[in-house]
């Protein structure tokens, strides 16, 4: 097994409620093989608890590098990061990822049974929780399509479920996990545009009361965020909502009009 690349103090901060405030002050940062090219820049973001966040630019920019700085899988070479006013190198590390429930474009399954894997989220739950997951996630009725539903095996890392399923699926485990903060990393653009607009059916009822960090390369993900923040060098270069950027003529129309058209 790889070393860990970071480590705890030696008395963490273990606080008994996490609001999901989060803060990226002067944040600068180099994989270990590549020290001389830095992903993250001086990075300035703030996100507020309980609002929806797009983060959109070009391949390479450091929108996925930000996560893994989040979720402490590294520490930046300069900066800090901060939840809840409290920087995160001194979090317990299981509290920190505790408080974050992630859904990536690489959905990790099991060979197991659908439950069995909606439940790895919460391995506690009731059926009528993972249910309820399920159904939040525009998952449950997809499942009662097998004729075992949720008994159904889902083969090694879920090969017997097409993308679309999987995705869904990551979602109801990330929903049933109900942690403050939740991450989408880029967890559409594989799927199909049916399976897409699905998801953004029941996105509002995903992310209510939480903060929501969306990555996105399809920009309909976004649109519809709080704030969107589009990266060029590992630098926040544009700030706005969909509308705004969209008038700023900048990073984000270009690549909203080749996406997608004209239209607003």
């Amino acid at each position: 097994m790889a070393p860990s690349m970071v480590t705890e103090v030696a008395s963490p901060h273990l606080p008994p409620h996490v609001i999901g405030k989060i803060g990226f002050n002067g944040v600068s940062f180099a994989y270990p093989t590549a020290l001389s090219n830095p992903v993250v820049q001086g990075l300035e973001l703030q996100i507020e608890a309980g609002t929806v966040v797009g983060i959109a630019g070009a391949t390479g920019c450091g929108k996925s590098t930000l996560i893994k700085l989040l979720l402490r899988f590294y520490d930046p070479q300069v900066g800090s990061i901060l939840l809840d006013g409290v920087p995160i190198n001194q979090w317990s590390i299981r509290s920190l990822r505790q408080s974050i429930a992630l859904v990536s474009q690489d959905v990790y399954l099991f060979h197991g049974t659908i439950y069995e894997n909606i439940a790895y989220g919460l391995p506690h739950a009731t059926p009528d929780q993972v249910e309820a997951a399920a159904r939040c996630a525009a998952f449950h009725d997809v499942v009662c399509q097998f004729e075992r539903g949720y008994q159904t095996i889902v083969g090694e890392r879920g090969i017997r479920l097409s993308g679309g399923q999987r995705q869904r699926l990551s979602i109801a485990r990330a929903v049933l996990k109900n942690a403050p903060i939740l991450v989408f990393d880029e967890a559409t653009s594989s799927v199909d545009t049916e399976t897409e607009e699905a998801i953004q059916r029941q996105f509002a009822m995903v992310t209510k009361g939480k903060t929501a960090i969306v990555i996105a390369h399809r920009l309909s993900t976004i649109r519809h965020a709080d704030r969107i923040v589009v990266l060029n060098n590992g630098r926040v270069t544009e700030d706005g909502s969909h509308m705004s950027l969209l008038r700023l003529g900048g990073t984000y129309a270009r690549l909203w009009s080749t996406q997608v058209g004209h239209q607003g």
